[in-house]
């Protein structure tokens, strides 16, 4: 009997992936379908036209960062499903937080891009981008300490801490954002905070591992 047949029901990893890959697809969609289009008096003129899409900025910032968001984050999962020939319970459990998370993003971009300004919008949109890679983080977290993947549990734990780095550096900005207008600036900069964070939460991650620590 082959492993994939010794699989208990419910845990075989092709059908996760694939549902998972079409809440991402939908969710990269919604956020194009939540931009305004111009109407009759904006499209009179190219003059008026500019105007629009220049009065229409703000959202199409938060859709860039979205998207870029949305798209890096199913990169990740997609090089960890090829390498995931099982699952746990846990593993799928945690799938419905996170994919909760990747189908709201929509709102809040939504939100963000009508009052970039505001906040409350700022942490609202912070707040789920936060919980969406720790989400990714825990999956990630799960399929090593479980034996999940076949292959690169080192690159998998790698990853997992530049998730963890990217979700606090969400959390700080939404704090921020009550104090500082342009505090979303700091979205804009997550891939510095995976760069450099990452590795310092790998290390402070060995050392607690270390003999003696």
């Amino acid at each position: 009997m082959s492993t994939d047949a010794r699989l208990e029901a419910g845990l075989s990893p092709e059908r996760p992936a694939f549902f998972t890959d079409a809440i991402f697809a939908i969710a990269m969609t919604l956020l194009a379908v939540e931009l305004k289009h111009p109407g009759d008096r904006q499209l009179a003129s190219g003059r008026a036209l500019w105007g629009f899409l220049v009065e229409q900025r703000n959202a199409y910032l938060a859709f860039a960062s979205a998207f870029v968001l949305l798209w890096s984050v199913w990169r990740r999962h997609h090089e960890l499903m090829d390498r995931v020939r099982r699952l746990s319970k846990a593993f799928a459990f945690w799938h419905a937080p996170f994919l909760l998370l990747v189908a709201f993003l929509p709102f809040p971009t939504a939100v963000i891009g009508a009052s970039i300004g505001n906040p409350m919008a700022q942490t609202l949109s912070a707040g789920t981008m936060a919980a969406m890679v720790c989400c990714e983080a825990t999956v990630k977290e799960i399929s090593v300490a479980a034996g999940l993947a076949v292959a690169a549990p080192a690159t998998i734990r790698h990853q997992a801490d530049a998730s963890w780095a990217v979700g606090l550096w969400f959390v700080l900005s939404g704090g921020l954002a009550w104090v500082l207008p342009y505090a979303y600036v700091m979205w804009f900069l997550a891939p510095v905070a995976a760069a450099y964070g990452g590795p310092l939460l790998g290390r402070v991650r060995a050392r607690r591992a270390a003999p003696g620590a």
